[in-house]
């Protein structure tokens, strides 16, 4: 009959349904989990699969901003684009604020697709037949910039699809920024920045209200509301985002008229000042950057282009001009004029950092590092005489020789045989080594077959007007070098930077004093006769064939380079630089903030005993009296005559009259020559080391 024994027990009731219930409800719950693990293991798949195009996104058009953050020049990217790199810190707030409210209200909360705007969106189709209103969010229209497509349901899609890809990569900022650096605003205009500085000169920190209105109605259909082409139709969207603001309570009607009364603006090129310097710090900005900060103060080079613009048109149709501006504390350049302008010729070039003959702009640093070396002092005497070295004859460039002058003489005057001497004396090999440990090479002819000579000098070298910058600022800076800083945080890792000491602080002050000394140009008072002037100290110099003409100075806390030549190194009569280059050297030099300063007071001049004249290496004796060429009267002739008393520089000298040795007078010891009849005699004296010298005198009765 079925029974068992024992009998089960009863169960309660409603016992196994609830607990089938429980377990059928765990079951459904575990199949839904692995559901969507499995969805989201399929959907991260496809995303790693099929990740964003970002390329775009990591192109842009890198900005050199001066000092202060002022546009200095940005660089195009592909097909000639300005794509500025969008920077939320520097943008109007508002403005911000007003295009969220326009464009995607719910943006800060949706996953990048706004379901209630697809409803709304969707519901208005329904009912009028046709798309009325659109659905895109801020992310959604952010990866159509990215990934370009045709207008139609599929592309919207993907472009969904894509949305929520970049809002799992991007915060909602960055998305944001995303955007305002992907819009287009017409012709190649991308990104609110390049927009608002080609519509309105300025960067979007500070904008109108009708400023915002349009660049707001500006993407959405870039070319066909061009202000600058087609006015009406920019007008009437920028009264249609106006209509907007005002009833979502953004805008009065009385700010939202005033916006609508603004003229509509025309695009204007963008800035480019410094445009080589700039170019450069551009091209070398990182690609993640949206601007480098330069050390470059945009109303310093403002003021100084046009000057190097003059100074070109003044010197003729092929000439250019360059000029550098570098504040010694930081060594922060502060203004770099790369050529006279583009539409002169060789204007593209950069000469700030082309190798160009310095002509005499060296010599101080040869004078600094005899000082430096105790060789010579300030005082210390030389000789400007014709002298040969080897195969080299240096003359002064007015071709007139001086023979006794100080080294301070010789270096305010600027005299080529005393300098050529001192740098004899250093050696042009240990001369080139020191100026390369101050960062700086010496370009030389065959320099790898040649060893360096005295015509280093005189300007037998090339170097660029920037590296004559870091050795003037080291002669400014106590005889300390630093390399130039182009960006601000260089600048502060140079202030940090204890520097390469090139010469003593003795030695550079020395110099320093020296070049404060030399002749201003013509029609320029001398700074010690103007009360509340500056003091510079400056140098300039001339290359062979009057090809360069180079100025440098320090001025307060700045050093000043200028150049004027040919970019092609062409050669130009007559323009020296003092005449070509100094000029504006003073005009740059009055641009700059620069403290007064008093004249030095006098004080009697004098070189230490020991360095009282500079012995020439290997010059042998050098005859005094009678100068080869002279004509000499006597009383009488004969043995007992007065005679002439005869005088040579040198050590352990003998006398020969036409070959006859002259033994010094008995009595005083002096070499007395009592000629036997007047007419021609050759005088010749030797040193101990067989050296020799020779006139030819006349002896007239």
């Amino acid at each position: 009959m079925g029974w068992t024994w024992p009998p089960a027990p009863p169960r309660a009731r409603g016992t196994a349904p609830a607990a089938s219930r429980t377990n059928a409800r765990v079951r459904r719950i575990v199949r839904g989990l692995i559901a969507l693990l499995a969805a989201e293991t399929i959907v991260g798949g496809l995303d790693v699969l099929f990740p964003p195009d970002l390329a775009r996104a990591e192109r842009s058009s890198p900005v050199a901003l001066d000092r202060r953050g002022a546009w200095l020049r940005a660089l195009p990217v592909e097909n000639g684009r300005w794509r500025i790199r969008a920077d939320l810190t520097r943008t109007d707030r508002t403005f911000l604020n007003r295009l969220i409210g326009v464009e995607d209200a719910r943006f800060w909360i949706h996953p990048g697709v706004d379901p209630l705007a697809v409803l709304r969106a969707a519901g208005s189709a329904a009912v009028r037949g046709r798309i009325t209103s659109g659905a895109s969010t801020l992310s959604m229209q952010t990866a159509r910039l990215l990934e370009p497509r045709p207008r139609n349901l599929a592309s919207k899609l993907v472009e969904m699809v894509r949305a929520v890809q970049i809002e799992a990569r991007f915060s909602k900022r960055e998305i944001l920024a995303l955007y305002l650096t992907l819009a287009p605003y017409g012709g190649n205009l991308e990104g609110v920045r390049a927009a608002s500085l080609s519509y309105f000169g300025h960067e979007p920190e500070s904008l109108t209200a009708g400023e915002q209105a349009l660049l707001i109605a500006l993407p959405q259909s870039p070319e066909a509301r061009r202000p600058d082409r087609r006015p009406e139709a920019a007008r009437a969207a920028r009264r249609a985002v106006l209509d907007k603001l005002i009833r979502a309570g953004a805008i009065t009607e009385a700010a939202a008229a005033e916006a609508e009364g603004e003229p509509l603006p025309i695009r204007a090129p963008f800035p480019a000042l410094a445009w080589h310097a700039a170019g450069e710090l551009a091209r070398t900005a990182p690609a993640a950057q949206a601007s480098v900060i330069s050390t470059i103060d945009a109303d310093l080079q403002a003021r100084l282009e046009p000057l190097a613009r003059a100074a070109a048109l003044a010197q003729g149709p092929s000439a250019t001009a360059a000029a550098l501006v570098v504040e010694i504390e930081g060594r922060a350049v502060r203004a770099a004029v790369g050529s006279a302008g583009l539409d002169r010729p060789g204007g593209w070039v950069d000469m700030t950092g082309a190798p160009r003959s310095p002509g005499s702009a060296l010599k101080p640093f040869i004078y600094a590092f005899a000082f430096d070396d105790g060789l010579a002092a300030p005082d210390t005497e030389m000789r400007d005489a014709r002298t040969r070295y080897a195969d080299y004859q240096p003359e002064n460039f007015d071709r007139v020789f001086h023979d006794k002058v100080t080294a301070r003489e010789a270096l305010t005057h600027s005299l080529n045989v005393p300098a050529v001497e001192t740098l004899d004396r250093l050696g042009p090999a240990a001369f080139e080594a020191r100026i390369a440990s101050a960062g700086v090479t010496l370009l030389r002819p065959r320099a790898d077959t040649r060893a360096p000579g005295l015509a280093i000098a005189l300007g037998g070298v090339g170097v660029t007007l920037r590296d004559l910058a870091v050795l003037y600022a080291a002669l400014g800076d106590g005889g300390l070098a630093k390399p130039l800083a182009w960006t601000e945080a260089d600048a502060q890792a140079r202030r940090r930077d204890r520097g390469r000491r090139l010469v003593r602080p003795e030695a550079a002050g020395q110099v320093m004093d020296i070049l404060r000394e030399t002749p201003p140009p013509a029609g320029v008072t001398a700074a010690a006769l103007v009360k509340g002037r500056p003091m510079m100290a400056y140098k300039t110099g001339t290359s062979y064939g009057f090809r360069d003409a180079v100025a440098a100075g320090v001025v307060g806390r700045y050093v000043v380079i200028v150049w004027t030549g040919r970019a092609d190194g062409g050669a130009r009569g007559g323009l020296t630089g003092r005449n070509a280059a100094l000029p504006l050297l003073f005009d740059a030099a009055d641009l700059i903030d620069a403290p007064a300063a008093a004249p030095r007071p006098l004080a009697p001049k004098s070189a230490p005993a020991a360095l009282a004249r500079l012995e020439q290496a290997g010059e042998g004796p050098r005859l005094i009296f009678p100068p080869d060429g002279a004509t000499v009267q006597v009383e009488a002739f004969g043995p007992t005559s007065r005679g002439l008393v005869l005088a040579a520089g040198g050590e352990s000298l003998s006398w020969y009259v036409a070959g006859i040795p002259l033994p010094p007078d008995p009595v005083s010891g002096r070499i007395v020559w009592r000629p036997a009849t007047p007419g021609f005699y050759r005088l010749s004296v030797v040193d101990g080391q067989g050296r020799r010298a020779h006139a030819r005198v006349r002896v007239k009765g």
